[in-house]
């Protein structure tokens, strides 16, 4: 026969009591920790806040005066819009004038052949072993690959790399030809690829330099608006690398 412990009367409801007690420190342990998440996020949110305001309230006297010139309530042509931001006080490079449109979905992309250059350079290169090499390397030395369906293959293993970077040559995008030459003309020439964000419905898009003439902004401007289709268009907006956006008015 097993021993038999003995248990003094009342040992139960010490026994409850310590329990009892064990969970309620317990518990105030777990309230305490919480209130001190909940007091750093406080102190990182304030910090932020405060970061943000000072970034808000720190922008250079041209931006100040630039936005006191633009009128924040009002939609404007093509022709007032890029008139205004040549008369803004320019800085010391030759800014790019970007389109940014809103629309309606996401996954819309495209190509386009502006009329005139956007004065960007971009650099194309036909796939070859010198290219495979230099991607071995880590080196991407090209705006668009362009390449012969029979060299997709010794291709594959650098999509990793190139896909996310929107560069891995593409039938639908046009760079996967079996006359890579011609496509390489085509693009050296300002064929433009565009696309929203990928998880934004937005598109921003250069089309030239301030100091270019105010009709090939214009026509640069109306080209694209035709390529993305004004009908995908919810809101659109025209600026320099250094100014506010400005309002654009537009029929669908």
């Amino acid at each position: 026969m097993g021993k038999v412990k003995p248990r003094l009367i009342g040992d139960t409801e010490v026994e409850e009591q310590q329990k009892k007690e064990q969970k309620a420190k317990s518990m105030e342990k777990k309230m305490m920790k919480k209130r001190d998440v909940v007091e750093k996020k406080e102190k990182k949110s304030v910090k932020v806040r405060k970061v943000s305001a000072k970034a808000t309230t720190t922008r250079g006297k041209n931006y100040q005066e630039a936005r006191k010139m633009i009128d924040r309530n009002k939609y404007y042509s093509l022709p007032e819009a890029i008139l205004l931001l040549k008369k803004i006080k320019p800085t010391k490079f030759d800014q790019s004038v970007e389109l940014h449109f809103v629309v309606g979905e996401t996954g819309l992309k495209g190509e386009v052949e502006l009329p005139f250059s956007t004065g960007k350079i971009v650099r194309v290169k036909i796939a070859d072993d010198s290219v495979l090499s230099d991607l071995e390397k880590g080196k991407i030395e090209f705006d668009v690959l362009v390449t012969h369906p029979s060299f997709m293959p010794k291709l594959a293993k650098f999509a990793k790399v190139l896909g996310p970077k929107g560069l891995m040559p593409n039938p639908k995008a046009g760079t996967v030809s079996t006359k890579p030459g011609e496509v390489v003309k085509k693009f050296e020439k300002g064929m433009l690829r565009w696309k929203t964000e990928a998880k934004f419905p937005l598109i921003h898009q250069m089309i030239g330099k301030i100091s270019f003439e105010e009709k090939n902004l214009i026509a640069n401007a109306e080209k694209f608006f035709d390529a993305v289709g004004k009908s995908h268009i919810q809101n659109a907006f025209i600026k320099t690398t250094m100014s506010p956006s400005v309002k654009l008015e537009f029929t669908k």
